[in-house]
């Protein structure tokens, strides 16, 4: 669905770009896809100021680092290809531009309680037309991913079969359905009987998992309905999960929002790492 031409990874050196590192390369070599390890270096100063060796200084610095990551990598996946690339600017706009044919963009992510509104994580899903990983800390249990019947939620359900097929993880497919103002006003009686509402939204998401069910036999895939807004149900889903997986955006959002607001809230509180799939490819 997204098939991209490498894996990108944003390093700068944290502990948190560490694990996206080792993220990328099981990625990279469950995939069949070389390795692209990417550091943003800032002058540090404005383009009129004509301190060279100050400027040399910094790139040189950068250098080193992103040296540094790529013998990490070589040393746990001495068979993968990997390509390091050092790019002058902000994180954002260099894996932004970089990842434009990636598989996928793997970033490190603050904990869930530290997240700045600026955070690369937030941002770079919000624009970028490629998968984008926020790794956090591993923990155990299935693929998660988020259903609601958009497109989002379609290319989402995509990336996380694939994922749980390559992990050998088993897939829970969660629909948080109490979304009054989501559907149109003829839907709104769905509110007022909760066995038609779990009738009607049940038969959503077994539609919506049925094909991939048919791709992927071999993963174990089971359909979760909860009877509270997305964001509850996701975010409560997420304590148990290994990756939970969502779309860019959902049914009934504000477009105004640079995420949607689920996933915005999956970003910033899931305590698993979090894939964010666009719904549609650049």
């Amino acid at each position: 669905m997204f098939a991209g031409t490498h894996v990108l990874v944003g390093y700068d050196g944290t502990p948190e770009s560490e694990r996206a590192l080792r993220w990328s390369a099981r990625e990279a070599v469950m995939r069949h896809l070389p390795l692209t390890v990417c550091h943003a270096w800032r002058r540090p100063y404005p383009l009129a100021h004509t301190d060279h060796d100050g400027v040399d200084a910094v790139e040189r610095m950068g250098r080193q680092l992103l040296d540094h990551g790529v013998s990490l990598v070589e040393e746990g996946a001495p068979a993968l290809e990997i390509r390091g690339r050092l790019l002058e600017g902000g994180p954002y706009s260099a894996l932004l531009n970089e990842g434009r044919e990636a598989e996928q963009i793997v970033i490190g992510s603050h904990r869930p309680d530290g997240m700045p509104a600026s955070s690369v994580a937030l941002r770079l899903p919000a624009r970028a037309h490629r998968p984008v990983v926020a790794v956090r800390p591993p923990t155990g249990g299935p693929i998660v991913v988020g259903v609601d019947g958009s497109a989002g939620a379609d290319a989402a359900l995509g990336f996380a079969f694939e994922e749980a097929a390559l992990r050998e993880r088993p897939l829970h497919a969660v629909y948080g359905c109490w979304e009054p103002g989501a559907p149109p006003d003829g839907d709104l009686s769905l509110f007022d009987d909760e066995d038609e509402l779990r009738r009607v939204c049940g038969a959503v998401l077994e539609r919506a998992v049925a094909p991939w069910l048919v791709k992927y036999p071999r993963v174990e895939a089971r359909t979760v309905l909860r009877t509270t807004s997305p964001r509850q149900a996701m975010l409560a889903a997420a304590r148990q999960a290994a990756v939970i997986v969502v779309g860019d955006r959902g049914t009934g959002e504000v477009v105004e929002l640079e995420l949607g607001a689920t996933t915005d809230a999956l970003v910033r509180r899931a305590p698993c790492t979090v894939a964010v799939i666009p719904s549609t490819v650049s």
